[in-house]
């Protein structure tokens, strides 16, 4: 099985089984995102205790890429520092933008999403989960 089969089955696992999504009440949102564009909608919400993620959920609706991406990316966040998240989300935007040439060799499973930067229309799809667990994190003041 060649590489890119392999990553697109492991997107397409996450979009049909995605982790960490969960109905969240309106008390629990802390971010509520929207790509007007294509009409993918995330809602999520973190919990950081002593200066590391214990938690990440969402809901909302999205195409494979934009699901894929936010199941991808709580099931990584959870139990990393804050520091080190923030970083990751950094270099995750910069390499779906274009910025980066590669993935990093520590991006395991998220390289790979890194095809994505080819088709400039389905960026925000990619990204919007992790602008949103930014925003989050700003919001929780860490």
């Amino acid at each position: 099985m060649e590489l890119d089969e392999l990553y697109q089955d492991l997107i397409l696992d996450h979009f049909k089984h995605p982790r960490h999504r969960q109905e969240l009440s309106d008390g629990e949102v802390l971010v509520d995102e929207e790509n007007p564009t294509c009409g993918d909608h995330i809602r999520l919400t973190a919990r950081v205790e002593n200066g590391r993620i214990q938690d990440v959920r969402y809901d909302g609706k999205g195409c494979a890429i934009s699901t894929a991406s936010a199941s991808m990316m709580a099931e990584r966040l959870i139990g990393m520092p804050v520091a080190e998240a923030r970083k990751l989300i950094g270099e995750f935007i910069g390499l779906i933008r274009g910025e980066k040439e590669s993935a990093p060799a520590d991006f395991g499973d998220l390289a790979a999403l890194e095809g994505v930067k080819q088709y400039p229309m389905r960026v925000k799809c990619a990204t919007m989960a992790w602008h949103a667990a930014e925003k989050a994190l700003g919001k929780l003041g860490v």
